[in-house]
């Protein structure tokens, strides 16, 4: 069911709001989207007044950005591992904390412009921390039919805050300075923590222990390299993060140099950007259903780049705000987009893994972008800059013809549960391994390639589920025999590759099993490589069959 049909057959758009816990942590949720921007204005203001370096100022942008980039994938883990309520939590009370300490150091004077940016980092780690559990944890607090909607709610309250949040924080600032803002900042993370504190998280028992840490780490990275879709996604929002980055990291040099204006200036900026990002978040469905994912992201790349040359050109506060307002709803309508393309993409098991991914490419490609457009506008101009930044996003819809992006759908991510389970006739633990799958197929030689074709379908599924060393061979001396091979580190990874088969799985391995003339005789062989630890050192040693378990399942 496409987005718009799921909001009409549910009650709009605002429907989910009709559940309570989604209420509570939407609402306190829009609070810390406030104290987060408020806290932006106030540092990149606070770094103007520390620093004439154009590059110093961008790099507040890049120091809340960073973060994302690298804390958000361990974040990611962590949430579909643990106890997402617990996760959100942690990040939660860690950015409170380092918001009071820098609050406490502004306020006594000992700020300065390096002290500034690695309190932004530490901040901008706890948000990490927090986003990735919270993203991943609405499909808890909402029905399935209610989902795009709520994720769309999302989008929209992050941007409500960007309509009037950065004019409020230029307000504070400038009537209270700086450490007031930060104060504020704090504060503001408070009742979202109570919201998450005070949730009833209903706990559903994992069939199998969590993986440990590094290999879900690892398991969530193959996933997302093996599987095309994500993979394009991740690319394409980076690229548009690095492109577009100007427009945030330059706003207070936009307000101050080209407008002449303070930080009231600054925030009407920001504010006029959010007004526009809201308009963009409302349109996300409208424009999926209509013209789909890759034409509209094509045609906002071409009016965000213009709008952002505009900016570069105008020397007007109204004309400058029209521009922004474009652009921050070309942008944000894009991200949504590309958000939208993952959580289609992604199937439950490694869902935060891959909306973390997508913050960390997007964030990044923000960060460096900073970087680079704060670099360019104190070489040579800040219109140049934002010149430059435009053409780079007009640029981007010819990626489109090489790297263009899925139209999914989530029925292809919903899970396949594996009937029967594997025969097992020694212990083994869970850290037995490696462990050798071999499967047969036996294949009319006149189908050969259409079926080598199918073939290497499964093995994307095989590598993205957690396969390594896949190889398919076929028999010298029976050309019709072919022998499917593939390895994976130890027995409980097989067994969790077992539970992460989706339809879209399913439906690749019958293309390949409808070639397989024995195809109601599945022929697997699952061996256990270097099987010294089944095997008794003396004939008088301890069995280890007494000692161990064999299969681990349900």
């Amino acid at each position: 069911m496409a987005q718009g049909e799921v909001a009409q057959a549910t009650g709009g758009s605002f429907a989910p709001l009709r559940e309570p816990v989604f209420r509570r942590i939407w609402t306190a949720s829009l609070l810390s989207n406030f104290g987060q921007l408020i806290l932006g204005v106030g540092a990149a203001w606070e770094m103007t007044r520390m620093s004439a370096s154009p590059s110093m100022v961008a790099l507040v942008q890049t120091a809340l950005m960073l973060p994302l980039m690298l804390v958000t994938l361990p974040a990611g883990a962590f949430a579909d591992m643990f106890d997402r309520r617990r996760i959100a939590m942690s990040g939660l009370a860690f950015s409170m904390a380092c918001a009071a300490l820098l609050t406490f150091l502004a306020w006594t004077g000992h700020s300065s412009p390096w002290m500034l940016l690695a309190f932004c980092s530490l901040i901008g780690a706890g948000v990490a921390l927090y986003s990735p559990a919270w993203q991943a944890s609405i499909s808890e607090q909402v029905g399935p039919r209610l989902l795009p909607a709520a994720v769309a709610l999302g989008t929209i309250s992050y941007n409500v805050a960007r309509s009037f949040g950065p004019a409020l924080g230029g307000i504070i600032v400038l009537a209270a300075g700086a450490h007031a803002a930060f104060a504020i900042n704090a504060i503001c993370y408070l009742p979202l923590f109570l919201a998450f504190f005070v949730w009833q998280r209903r706990h559903v028992p994992a069939r199998l222990p969590p993986e440990q840490f590094h290999r879900a780490m690892v398991s969530g990275m193959r996933y997302a390299l093996h599987a095309g879709a994500i993979r394009t996604v991740l690319l394409r929002a980076f690229l548009f993060g690095l492109a577009g980055a100007s427009a945030s990291a330059l706003a207070p040099l936009v307000a101050k140099d080209l407008l002449g204006g303070d930080a009231s200036v600054y925030g009407l900026l920001l504010g006029a950007s959010g007004v526009g990002a809201v308009l963009g978040a409302l349109l996300v469905g409208p424009c999926r259903d209509r013209f789909g994912t890759q034409r509209t992201t094509a045609v906002l790349a071409l009016v965000s780049g213009i709008a952002l040359a505009l900016v570069g050109f105008s020397r007007h506060v109204p004309l400058t705000c029209l521009a922004l307002l474009v652009a921050g709803g070309a942008n944000i309508l894009t991200i949504a987009l590309l958000n939208v393309a993952v959580q289609l993409s992604a199937p439950r098991w490694v869902t935060a893994r891959a909306l973390s991914l997508f913050s960390s490419a997007l964030t990044g490609g923000i960060a460096i972008g900073a970087l680079l457009w704060g670099l360019v506008a104190q070489s040579w101009s800040v219109d140049i800059a934002l010149y430059g930044s435009g053409l780079a996003l007009a640029i981007l819809p010819l990626l489109g013809w090489l790297l263009p992006l899925p139209e999914t759908s989530e029925a292809d991510v919903e899970p396949f549960i594996i009937a029967g389970e594997p025969e097992v006739g020694m212990a083994l633990t869970r850290r037995s391994g490696p462990v050798i799958i071999e499967i047969d197929y036996d294949v009319d030689p006149d189908q050969a390639r259409d079926f080598y074709a199918a073939m290497v379908e499964v093995q994307r599924t095989r590598m993205r589920n957690g396969g390594f060393n896949w190889s398919i061979a076929r028999d010298i001396a029976d050309p019709a025999l072919w022998t499917e091979r593939y390895q994976c580190p130890t027995w409980g990874d097989y067994l969790h590759m077992r539970d992460r088969f989706t339809q879209a799985d399913k439906l690749a391995q019958q293309v390949a099993r409808a070639f397989d003339r024995k195809a109601g005789e599945v022929r697997v062989r699952r061996r256990l490589e270097r099987p010294f630890g089944s095997v008794r050192w003396r004939a008088d040693s301890p069995d280890p069959r007494q000692d161990t378990i064999g299969y681990l399942g349900p």
